[in-house]
């Protein structure tokens, strides 16, 4: 394997999973300020410890990176003083913009895990209906 995994790595990768899930759950427990906080706190631990503290830091404080981590340091704000939906909005974004670039790499270490892989690799396209589903009325494939 070209990317092995130290224990650090690790608990970065256990961190990052308790800092999604507790995010989720706030977002399921009607945005939850707690659990979004804590999800944040995990999830930034977990980022810091998969890549390093200083590549971390070079991560958000470049140029480039300037607009997400405006928006993901002003989205960690919002929820802190109780602007919950708004701050999760921003945060996702500055999410997306701060690692954009990281996307096929993250997609080649998922395509690695058992099942998560095999539904990378043989995405669920259906080019003929018809071929799949022979028990559908002609209505449903008319335009």
């Amino acid at each position: 394997m070209a990317y092995e995994l130290t224990e650090q790595k690790k608990v970065g990768l256990g961190l990052i999973g308790f800092g999604l899930s507790f995010s989720f759950l706030g977002v399921i427990l009607y945005f939850d300020r707690g659990l979004l906080a804590l999800g944040n706190l995990f999830w930034l631990i977990g980022v810091g410890l998969l890549l390093g503290w200083q590549s971390t830091w070079r991560l958000f404080t470049n140029v480039n990176n300037l607009k997400g981590t405006v928006c993901f340091v002003l989205g960690l704000f919002l929820i802190f003083v109780r602007w919950p939906i708004i701050g999760i909005i921003l945060e996702m974004y500055g999410c997306i913009v701060l690692f954009g670039g990281f996307w096929s790499t993250v997609k080649m270490f998922l395509s690695q895990i058992p099942f998560v892989g095999w539904m990378i690799q043989y995405p669920l396209t259906v080019s003929n209906p018809r071929q799949h589903f022979p028990l559908l009325s002609e209505r449903a494939f008319r335009a």
